[in-house]
């Protein structure tokens, strides 16, 4: 019997990842840094040509699971480069098929004890999931008012955005990390209030998705930080988050090329902008109304940016199960 494309297409989505995995391991061991790369630029191609005929939300997951799986390893090999290595294949599978950050380390500690605060993480999780999913109802209903089709779009949109990030960014991830406690591992919430960030800096690298600040930093921005500066190396580190956000969000849906990466360059501009404007003691950073202003202003204001139109018109409405008028 011929098996559908699609689920020949996942599996060798499944192969190609359990192939990063196991060979990943043996980069890890071995630091093989340059050969990381090259693993993570084959994968992404590979699953870039076995999608391409598939729907704009399925490439999408294929490109985002498969670029974390490859960081992973590069992340691993940089984090472990002249240091002890006590992480077994178990742990390492484990961290890099089930856990959403970058540091490996914490899964040294599989299989031991459980750790306080799991189930409130949990909890936690769970709340925001249902939350999410409220969000989407209340999308479809918005759907069906009669009002400017524009504003309706901004409306909706909106909402979508922050339910899908409710669902994901708050609730199954923290879900993970707690049931990843229950078995020992120090896993913590990688999304930490970002509405709390007095800065954009303390917002990019302590509370928004720290599982690509984690991996920037360690395969981006410290490598490069004594060969071409602090400076440079985080503008390099916005770029390289930029590049892998067109993976997840132009390459999907063939269009918008180059407005996520023009939204993290303005990002990366910002916090340079923003340190130098901190040295020099700037009044209005030095008030906490005007702090949280300026965090908002740069993150939203360019958003459009980095979810374009055509990606919310075949992604995110079609995620939610509505269809654009």
């Amino acid at each position: 019997m011929i098996m559908e494309p699609i689920i020949l297409h996942l599996a060798y989505f499944a192969l190609l990842n359990l192939l990063i995995v196991i060979v990943g391991y043996w980069f890890v061991r071995n630091t093989r840094i340059w050969q990381s790369w090259v693993l993570m630029v084959l994968s992404i191609y590979i699953v870039h040509i076995v999608f391409l005929g598939e729907h704009a939300i399925m490439r999408m997951l294929a490109l985002i699971a498969t670029t974390f799986t490859a960081m992973k390893v590069i992340a691993t090999a940089e984090s472990y480069k002249d240091k002890p290595q006590s992480l077994s294949f178990r742990a390492w599978a484990a961290f890099a098929i089930g856990w959403a950050g970058m540091r490996a380390q914490p899964f040294e500690t599989l299989g031991q004890p459980a750790l306080p605060e799991a189930w409130p993480k949990i909890k936690y999780g769970i709340s925001r999931v249902l939350a999410g999913f409220v969000l989407i109802l209340l999308a479809h209903q918005l759907a069906k008012l009669s009002i400017n089709t524009y504003l309706l779009y901004l409306l909706i949109t909106a909402v979508l955005l922050l339910a899908f990030s409710l669902i994901l960014h708050f609730g199954l991830l923290s879900i993970s990390a707690g049931m990843w406690r229950l078995s020992g591992v120090p896993t913590y919430y990688l999304f930490k209030t970002p509405a709390k960030s007095k800065t954009l800096n303390e917002f990019w690298s302590k509370r928004w998705n720290l599982a690509f600040s984690e991996m920037t930093s360690v395969a981006i921005f410290r490598p490069l930080k004594s060969k071409i500066g602090a400076a440079a190396a985080l503008m390099i580190a916005f770029v390289f988050s930029g590049l892998l956000h067109e993976l997840a969000l132009s390459v999907p849906v063939n269009s918008g090329y180059g407005f996520p990466l023009l939204y993290f360059i303005i990002q990366g501009i910002m916090v340079i902008i923003e340190r130098t404007l901190i040295n020099y003691k700037a009044g209005f950073l030095q008030n906490r109304v005007f702090t949280r202003i300026w965090v908002f202003f740069w993150i939203v204001v360019p958003m459009p940016l980095l979810f374009h139109a055509q990606f919310i018109s075949r992604v995110i409405w079609p995620l939610a199960g509505i269809g654009i008028k």
